[in-house]
């Protein structure tokens, strides 16, 4: 696999980076969070390992970056900070892994290997909706409505997807300005209403459903 390792402790880099390689594994390093990201937009990784506290650019931020752009390259946090809130904060922006330093090499590889599958597995999933009206191809980005594509943008394909891939479960609209806007949004939660008004228009305004008091879904 092709990983890129975002670490500015050299003690910690270059161990990991040995370790990895002898694995099997191609390597990038970067050693601040700002190249990291450039690198991480730049490349072709099947998975990234993100440190959380970076010069430059927090391994937290750098992925709230990434998902707000569309990236779905799973991440892996490694961090010395192990309070639970730090490891919620960072599955809620996008994280696949939280792992806390010092971790052993074993429970690395294990970990990549998992969100790995989980990447693949999503991203060449073709999930279908709307009661067999719609799919929605993940590793495209693509979605079709009664055989015809549907050109959507990234926030409101995020939106669609995000119901989607737990179609049948009703969300918020803090739920989904979390997922889709990112925790830190400071706008209205009624752009969700928005984007949602949106999609009905794209598609069909029976395929999203809503509730007082529930929020939205898909069939």
């Amino acid at each position: 696999m092709r990983l890129l390792l975002v670490e500015d402790d050299l003690r910690i880099a270059r161990p990991t980076q040995r370790a990895l390689e002898e694995g099997g594994h191609q390597v990038r390093l970067e050693t601040d969070g700002v190249a990291g990201l450039a690198s991480a937009h730049a490349g072709d990784f099947d998975a990234l390992l993100l440190d959380v506290m970076l010069p430059g650019l927090g391994g937290f931020e750098l992925a709230r970056r990434l998902r707000e752009a569309g990236g779905q390259t799973p991440i892996v946090f490694l961090s010395a900070r192990s309070a639970l809130e730090d490891r919620v904060e960072g599955l809620d922006l996008g994280g696949d892994a939280y792992l806390v330093k010092p971790f052993e090499l074993p429970e690395l590889f294990a970990t990549i290997r998992a969100v790995v599958r989980r990447g693949e597995a999503v991203r060449s999933a073709r999930m279908v909706f709307g009661d067999g009206a719609g799919l929605l191809d993940a590793s495209q980005r693509q979605v079709w409505w009664q055989g015809q594509v549907v050109g959507l943008t990234a926030r409101e394909y995020a939106l669609l997807e995000t119901l989607v891939l737990s179609r049948g479960r009703w969300f918020t609209r803090e739920e989904l300005l979390s997922k889709v806007w990112g925790p830190d949004f400071a706008g209205a939660a009624r752009v969700v209403d928005v984007y949602v008004s949106y999609l009905r228009r794209k598609l069909d305004a029976a395929m999203l459903l809503s509730s007082r008091g529930l929020g939205y879904r898909v069939p």
